[in-house]
């Protein structure tokens, strides 16, 4: 068989947009694993926050224009449970200081083995909390900031102690509002695909977060139906087209839904929603990522006319 019949009969079975919150197992790359989730899917997938090979843990899977919110989703913090042998005897007491030493803005230079630029950062950590000693062996779990790495944590924690450090295993647990209690193992998906291939969507579709559940702490702004398809041309959208918001501030980020709580765009505010009122003129938001297509919600404006060129006068030499 060729390729391209490989290619066509290759099953279908997403075609919209969500995000799956994957398991990834330790072994294959970040890269690796997606590949294998758009192979069982048959649709165009990304992932956010890449994971070395030996880490696992929570990898978010972005499925058609959801790669859209990838700059987005890579800024949240992240949560990981990591375990770390110390070089030397310490006791408890002391890694216990020293992790609290190791909280708030840290300095800190990607390791030898990244496949980023080894420039100096500056990452905090939120929260580092011991879970349990035994000998030489620390276990502990770091709130901190996307772009945190651990394997420096713990080289940089070793020579504070005096013995040297390093990691042995890492799993990350949280990717902002994305936990291991919502994570689904490539086991779980393959079932679910050969059962929708089946017929019996219900697994998948159940694995499958909507778009708007991905952003769910930002503001949200209800709009007419009548503005939607002005916004998907690149239209700032002005008071008259809102119906609702919750509180948002000038320069921050929100969500535009439509009445039928679709997604249609993410956008900036241009000012704070307690200097306008839904209804009344001026502009509001201005979009910044599109999701939905123009053409969905029939158009609720006219286009401008232009003016008529004025016909040139011909001068007759006398």
């Amino acid at each position: 068989m060729t390729k391209g019949e490989q290619k066509a009969g290759q099953a279908h079975l997403w075609s919209g947009a969500g995000i799956i919150v994957l398991d990834k197992p330790r072994g294959p790359s970040s890269h690796q694993v997606a590949a294998w989730v758009g192979k069982m899917l048959g649709c165009q997938i990304g992932h956010s926050g890449t994971l070395d090979p030996q880490v696992s843990g929570v990898l978010l899977i972005m499925l058609g224009n959801v790669v859209r919110l990838a700059p987005l989703l890579l800024q949240h913090d992240k949560e990981y449970v990591c375990l770390m042998r110390l070089h030397g005897d310490v006791d408890r007491a002391r890694i216990e200081q020293v992790a609290a030493e190791f909280t708030g803005r840290l300095y800190q230079r990607p390791p030898r083995k990244s496949a980023v630029k080894r420039n100096l950062r500056i990452r905090s950590v939120q929260k580092l909390e011991i879970l349990s000693i035994e000998g030489r062996l620390v276990l502990f779990r770091a709130q901190c900031d996307a772009g945190t790495y651990i394997r420096s944590l713990c080289h940089h924690m070793g020579l504070v102690l005096g013995v040297g450090a390093h990691m042995i295993e890492l799993r990350r647990t949280r990717s902002g509002s994305f936990g291991e209690g919502s994570m689904y193992t490539l086991h779980d998906l393959q079932d679910a695909c050969i059962a929708a291939a089946a017929g019996d969507r219900s697994a998948l579709t159940s694995m499958i977060l909507s778009v708007d559940g991905a952003v769910p702490e930002l503001p949200t702004v209800i709009v007419r139906d009548t503005a939607i398809d002005a916004i998907c041309r690149g239209a700032k959208l002005a008071g008259v087209g809102i119906i609702s918001t919750t509180e948002f501030q000038r320069g921050q980020l929100v969500t535009v839904l439509s009445q039928k709580r679709e997604f249609v765009c993410l956008g900036r505010a241009l000012i704070p929603s307690s200097a306008f009122k839904p209804g009344a003129p001026g502009f509001v938001i201005v979009p910044t990522t599109v999701f939905l297509p123009p053409g969905t919600y029939p158009r609720g404006w006219k286009k401008s006319c232009k003016p008529e060129r004025p016909e040139k006068k011909t001068q007759t030499k006398g």
